[in-house]
């Protein structure tokens, strides 16, 4: 089959790689349908995360059962599945809990060894635990594909980020960052009741999609300007609930600075130098509390899967740029370059 692959920095290619198996009685082949570049996958793409000459890369896929393991019960060949951003057993305490992401047995695609996302197959390990079956019916429908495809990561790590803050109904939320993230963080928040969403960023075309999402003021601020933006128009107190969805030093600093006095801040930007941002004096003494981290997404899928099926929320707004398989290389370009928000790929 054909994959991409990192060999170093900046340089992305698709080749020929050798085709998936089943090697565990757990194990399933899925054929990719569809796929996309996450934000976080430039880091690698940067050489700001090390990644192995030829390694595979992707983690956000859907795509049919080709062969599925001895001991798989709920797959067959021929299912529509979509596959959170980490596999796991399904059978662990934390994966008992909903955490997912800590399964001592589990793991993230493109790690070494192991398929990554962009590319023509993956072999899914412990695939009862980790896949989630969509309706038939939807592989035919392209545009429902691509929304459905948000749930492998963005939406649920959205929705993780607004529950970490606290959001509930009636409740006023800031959301830092307009990546896809962001963006899906606004539309969890519209979710679950937000009353108001502030949106902070400056490209108006991410806050144009902020807005259909359910935005209901955009801050084109940085730094102290935008905590000073918010403020005014929280009557000065702040927001109760603020999603980071950035993880640099800066958005950290400006979610606690716009955080309302005993609010909360849900942080899922992937750290890159976040850690001084945090003054645990400041928060200590405005009462502001902090969760967030990984998004287990496996758990979030089964409760925001109608939710898609039915059309009350669409996330597929933040895919603005398509490619073939071919294309991967130039689609981490555009999204390095920002010339593109998320590019959804079509093997």
């Amino acid at each position: 089959m054909r994959a991409t692959t990192i060999h170093a920095p900046f340089d992305m290619r698709v080749e020929d790689v050798p085709d998936p198996v089943i090697k565990d009685s757990t194990d399933a082949v899925l054929r990719v349908l569809r796929a996309c570049i996450c934000g976080s996958d430039l880091w690698a793409y940067r050489g700001e995360s090390a990644r192995q000459p030829g390694q595979r890369i992707g983690h956000e896929f859907l795509g049919i059962v080709e062969a599925a393991g001895s001991d798989v019960t709920g797959f067959a060949a021929g299912d529509l599945v979509v596959a959170p951003f980490v596999w796991s057993d399904g059978t662990c305490e934390y994966c008992a809990e909903g955490l997912q992401t800590s399964c001592p047995r589990g793991g993230f695609w493109g790690s070494v060894g192991s398929d990554g996302g962009q590319g023509e197959a993956v072999r899914v390990p412990f695939a009862d635990g980790t896949l989630v079956k969509l309706p038939a019916d939807a592989a035919s429908d392209d545009h429902l594909l691509t929304a459905l495809l948000a749930l492998s990561d963005v939406m649920g790590t959205g929705h993780h980020a607004a529950l970490g803050a606290g959001v509930t109904r009636g409740s006023t939320v800031a959301v830092v960052g307009d990546g896809a993230v962001g963006l899906c963080g606004v539309l969890a928040a519209k979710r679950l009741g937000a009353e108001r969403i502030i949106a902070l960023g400056r490209h108006t075309a991410r806050t144009d999609i902020a807005r259909a999402f359910g935005a209901t003021d955009v801050v084109a601020e940085r730094g102290e300007a935008a905590e000073a933006a918010v403020r005014e128009l929280t009557g000065g107190q702040g927001a109760h609930a603020v999603i980071e969805a950035v993880g640099t030093e800066q958005s950290m600093r400006t979610a606690v600075a716009i955080a309302r006095d005993g609010g909360s801040i849900g942080y899922v930007g992937v750290p890159h130098g976040s850690g001084t941002g945090l003054d645990l004096s400041v928060m200590f003494d405005r009462n502001i509390a902090l969760r967030g981290g990984v998004a287990p997404v496996r758990a979030y899928i089964p409760e925001l899967l109608p939710d898609v099926l039915d059309g009350t929320i669409d996330p597929s707004p933040v895919f603005d740029l398509t490619v073939g398989l071919d294309g991967v290389p130039g689609g981490y370009k555009a999204m390095d370059e920002r010339t593109a928000l998320k590019v959804l790929v079509k093997p």
